[in-house]
């Protein structure tokens, strides 16, 4: 079973093991869940890097200049009554 050690500032590393087996990487977040046995360790997001493909490709491509019309375009309709 893995062990970490706590630290004077309240830190703990977590072992290779744990954190291959949840797939955290560096800049990972997780919750600490507290339930009936006591608290467990919940993956709280993903890394934009793995959401890479994860909405389909457009039809067309998109200028800068469309999406810069497309902003102006909205803000003004957030602002009208």
């Amino acid at each position: 079973m893995p062990t970490a050690t706590l630290t004077s500032k309240g830190q703990i590393t977590l072992p290779i093991e744990v954190r291959r087996g949840l797939g955290l990487r560096q800049g990972s977040r997780v919750d600490f869940v507290q339930d009936g046995q006591g608290f467990r360790l919940q993956v709280r997001s993903r890394l934009a890097s793995e959401l890479a493909g994860a909405l389909p490709k457009p039809e067309r491509p998109v200028s800068l200049d469309e999406m810069d019309q497309a902003i102006a375009v909205g803000a003004f309709k957030s602002v009208q009554p």
